[in-house]
């Protein structure tokens, strides 16, 4: 790990989707599913998958965030739930994987609460759409870019 600055504010946003289908996205639209309130649990699952991402990923290093915020929502035409993360910290280490991750463990605990009314639930894609404060420059997904 290179010498950085020790209090240098770091913000990462990241996005995902669910797609889940007619059936699915109605329940969830509609509140209706047996195991509760799917997005309102996604977005408290998403925080806290952030706050764990230490825990989850290999050499990614513990982080004191200073913010984690979670918006999810529908998208009728699609079937689809989206989820954007917010994640920041002050200090030498950036917030990409928590942002990334919060975006993970939301898209999974949607699938999680929606997966008994349907089995084709497509999870995805997830990307980091900006990062700011690191040494390595700020980062700005253009609307469009390629995926790949």
């Amino acid at each position: 790990v290179s010498d950085k600055p020790q209090n240098a504010k770091r913000t990462a946003v990241a996005s995902g989707s669910v797609i889940l289908g007619p059936v699915a996205y109605e329940l969830v639209a509609q509140n209706q599913l047996k195991k509760g309130d799917a997005l309102s649990v996604a977005q408290l699952a998403g925080v806290m998958g952030a706050k764990h991402t230490s825990l989850l990923i290999p050499l990614c290093h513990p982080l004191a965030l200073t913010n984690v915020h979670l918006d999810l929502e529908l998208d009728g035409p699609a079937h689809a739930v989206k989820i954007r993360a917010t994640a920041s910290t002050v200090g030498p280490t950036g917030v990409e994987m928590e942002a990334l991750t919060a975006v993970s463990v939301a898209a999974l605990t949607i699938y999680d609460m929606t997966k008994a009314a349907a089995k084709d639930i497509v999870i995805g894609p997830s990307l980091l759409e900006s990062k700011t404060g690191g040494q390595g420059g700020d980062y700005h997904r253009r609307d469009g870019e390629d995926l790949r």
